[in-house]
């Protein structure tokens, strides 16, 4: 049994250190400030936290108030997940979006950009960019979020958007480790699996990785998937042949490895998040993400506690622990030092100003990135149209609160403009008894995944062949419609740009 510190007072501060809770509120709890103060090194942000960018602004320093060289992390992708702009959707285009438009300075003047904004309001580790390979069209939490299913073209974006990120003193957290493209699964709900070979795996998913590491990702964060060909017994967050083996040894990487967050079904479900928060420090996990549901002082402690005893049981070496504790103080310092470089939160954030207020490198990308098939005779609309979205169920990652489609945008370009949403009972003849006599534009995403979604389709077009068909998923599906957009994502922006090209300004 490994020797143990007097006291346990080192002990327990690296416990608290490896974690990076979330919490309640638009201003810090008491117990979250105690935590910090007794070593607790990492908090993380989510869309119930935060209003306004000068509220974000005021928490993030009554945070570094009890501990200035605090992390405070967030899961901005920008694009379709977006925390920072959770009640308005993003400024920013996702990866698909910038992968589509394949130019790299562009990739990298967006995270630039929004990191930029993330820094003024004092917010230093993103869980970005994802680095998936979206190998498989049927894949239910990808999608959107990777630049596409091409390994080289997501290789190149992930390191443009690494450096464009960094470049603004927050710390890139590349993911989901070895890959989550080739997943038909959500592992927040279950296991997901990939049965594909060795080579394979080398040849596509660890790709981007390798890219991401000669980039100088300051983190990495692991999935909770089952890669047999890797590791036939424990999903990556839980293996030390993927973590330690393959990242660590292998690849070379000598970053900060973050879990995906902990109490996601295939690990709370499975081992619990108590044993699995000890699997992942023993695997080679540095950092343990919690709080995306479960967010209180409760959670912090059981994690810390059973850190604790896992060290004292000898399940878990205290020298894992403590390095494991030094790569986050290490991180910690390099945000500090960029902070003070002139990064952090300052003067450019107004009271009153929406966090992420539009920029215009996030709306050209967006724009570059539409593609737009017109049929024959198409002419933009003059009058109000009505639009009628299709909301397949959402992807988790995606906040419930973040609005998308595109009526708001074509509304404040054609006033008067009408919308409906419709879900898989919903008909095409029910559209058109809402629609009357004007135009349709029909909303779709990722129709090529979702049966339901393509027969109200074509029992649309039928009826009104002159239906606007826009598609804010991944396009897989033909063009179709008077006039056809691919937005390839559900950003703000994303449908701006398609309103410009309906309305044609």
């Amino acid at each position: 049994m490994t020797t143990m510190t007097t006291g346990s007072d080192t002990l327990t501060r690296d416990a608290l250190a490896v974690l990076q809770p979330g919490f309640v509120g638009t201003t810090a709890p008491d117990w979250l400030l105690r935590r910090i103060g007794e070593g607790l090194a990492s908090v993380g942000l989510f869309g119930r936290n935060i209003v306004t960018a000068p509220q974000v602004a005021a928490l993030t320093a009554q945070l570094r108030a009890e501990r200035d060289d605090v992390l405070v992390a967030i899961d901005e992708e920008g694009g379709d997940v977006t925390r920072i702009e959770v009640r308005t959707g993003s400024s920013f285009p996702g990866n698909l979006a910038l992968g589509a438009v394949d130019d790299l300075e562009l990739t990298r003047g967006v995270a630039r950009e929004l990191g930029r904004r993330l820094a003024e309001c004092g917010v230093n580790l993103n869980w970005a960019p994802s680095a998936d390979v979206n190998s498989n069209p049927d894949n239910p939490i990808i999608g959107v979020r990777a630049f596409g299913a091409d390994t080289a073209l997501v290789a190149r974006h992930t390191a443009a958007y690494i450096e464009g990120l960094q470049s603004a003193g927050v710390a890139a957290c590349t993911k989901h480790f070895p890959g989550h493209g080739d997943t038909n699964v959500d592992s927040h709900h279950a296991m997901p699996r990939i049965d594909v070979d060795l080579d394979t795996l080398h040849k596509r998913e660890l790709v981007p990785f390798r890219a991401a590491i000669a980039a100088g990702s300051k983190s990495v964060m692991s999935a909770h998937i089952l890669l047999p060909a890797l590791d036939p017994a424990r999903p990556a967050t839980l293996s030390p042949r993927i973590l330690t083996g393959l990242l660590r040894e292998e690849l070379g990487y000598d970053g900060l490895i973050v879990s995906d967050a902990v109490e996601m079904q295939a690990i709370a479900g499975t081992v619990g998040i108590e044993r699995g928060s000890v699997l992942a420090i023993a695997a080679g996990a540095d950092a343990l993400c919690v709080g995306g549901g479960l967010c209180d002082e409760g959670t912090v402690l059981r994690l810390r506690d059973a850190l604790v005893q896992a060290v004292r049981d000898g399940e878990l070496a205290e020298e894992r622990l403590a390095d494991a504790a030094a790569r986050v103080r290490a991180l910690a310092a390099w945000a500090q030092r960029a902070r003070g470089a002139g990064t952090g939160p300052g003067a450019a954030v107004q009271e009153g100003t929406a966090p992420g207020t539009d920029s215009d490198i996030g709306l050209v990308a967006a724009r570059r990135a539409a593609r737009v098939t017109a049929g024959p005779g198409w002419r933009p609309l003059e009058g109000a149209p009505y639009v009628a979205t299709f909301t397949p169920v959402m992807n988790i990652a995606v906040s419930s609160e973040t609005p998308w489609s595109i009526g708001a945008e074509l509304g404040a370009l054609l006033p008067g403009t009408e919308s409906g949403t419709y879900g898989a009972d919903g008909a095409a003849a029910d559209v058109l008894a809402a629609a009357g006599e004007r135009r349709i534009v029909a909303v779709v995403r990722d129709e090529h995944r979702h049966p339901w979604m393509a027969a109200a389709l074509d029992a649309l077009l039928a009826a009104r062949p002159d239906t606007v068909v826009v598609e804010m998923g991944v396009p897989r599906a033909a063009p179709r419609g008077a006039l056809h957009i691919a937005t390839h994502g559900a950003a703000r922006v994303c449908g701006r740009a398609a309103a410009e090209a309906i309305a044609g300004v």
